[in-house]
């Protein structure tokens, strides 16, 4: 299924007491959708979900198909390492409104390829509504094998998977032995034009909250066969698409939204503001970046 080429994995607005502000909320909704987002997965990792309850999480879905009326898709991240809370949640999420669910890997409990491919055609299997499967080892620890993915892409509305595992190669063997319409996402920024050179759909992206635009030209630039155009306008954007990862996330992008003008608050603890030196660190490289200057070929 195809949800667009560059989603933005939105960060959660929050107001001084650290509770979710809905103003905010929609202005960073018509913010992103003017400058290059084509789909918004909600309450992901980037939304602080950990700290979030389900309650604020159904509360922040609601208002987010409130705001985008339809415009793009609404991703909600409504997974967790509970079969049965998944459920419970993904059932709410559809309540919602939301165009479909992405559900990560369950973390901490650590299940073989068996509990995985059963954790996620259960989940499925109880809602209607489109899934993505979410493949994050660098925070869940286990992670899906293309074997597992193929697998669970027979499912009839497992419909797509978000690969954060950096591996071009498991990429390509999955997109190899799916389904056309089965959609693959890369979940690292820096590697949304190699992965979309092998065929992946598109991105989750973080930094697209400040790059949407200079990230949809890019790939652009690539559809229309102008490959060195589109690796110099990469190679610009790679310090961005890192520094967005130089703390914690979201930490970074959230200072980076409000060096752009879009105030989304803090973040929860046990997630820490960036220290002076890493405020400083990110508004250079934004200015590098959004400067008028261009690597040459771009």
């Amino acid at each position: 299924m195809n949800f667009g080429k560059v989603l933005t994995a939105m960060v959660t607005p929050f107001d001084n007491h650290g509770k979710i502000d809905l103003k905010k909320t929609a202005d960073l909704i018509d913010y992103l959708l003017a400058n290059g987002t084509d789909g918004l997965v909600v309450a992901g990792t980037t939304g602080e979900s950990p700290t979030l309850s389900a309650d604020e999480k159904v509360e922040l879905w609601k208002q987010v198909v409130q705001v985008v009326k339809g415009r793009v898709p609404v991703i909600a991240g409504s997974g967790s390492n509970s079969t049965d809370k998944s459920i419970h949640l993904s059932k709410r999420a559809e309540e919602a409104g939301v165009d479909a669910v992405m559900l990560v890997a369950p973390y901490y409990n650590k299940p073989d390829q068996r509990g995985l491919y059963q954790h996620f055609k259960t989940i499925a299997e109880a809602i209607d509504l489109p899934v993505m499967i979410y493949n994050v080892p660098g925070r869940s620890v286990v992670r899906l094998t293309p074997d597992t993915v193929v697998s669970l892409s027979h499912i009839k509305n497992i419909v797509s998977v978000k690969e954060a595992t950096g591996d071009l190669d498991g990429m390509s063997e999955i997109i190899s032995r799916t389904d056309d319409s089965f959609s693959l996402y890369s979940g690292d920024d820096n590697l949304t034009l190699p992965s979309y050179a092998i065929g992946a759909h598109g991105i989750i992206s973080v930094s697209s909250h400040i790059i949407g635009n200079e990230m949809q030209t890019m790939l652009k630039l690539y559809e229309e066969g102008k490959d060195k155009k589109a690796a110099a306008l990469h190679r610009k954007l790679l310090p961005l698409m890192k520094g967005m990862f130089s703390a914690p996330s979201p930490t970074p992008v959230k200072a980076a939204l409000k060096m752009v003008g879009i105030d989304t608050g803090g973040v929860r603890l046990p997630l820490v503001p960036l220290s002076d030196k890493d405020l400083e660190s990110i508004h250079q490289i934004i200015n590098k970046v959004k400067s008028n200057g261009t690597e040459k070929g771009v």
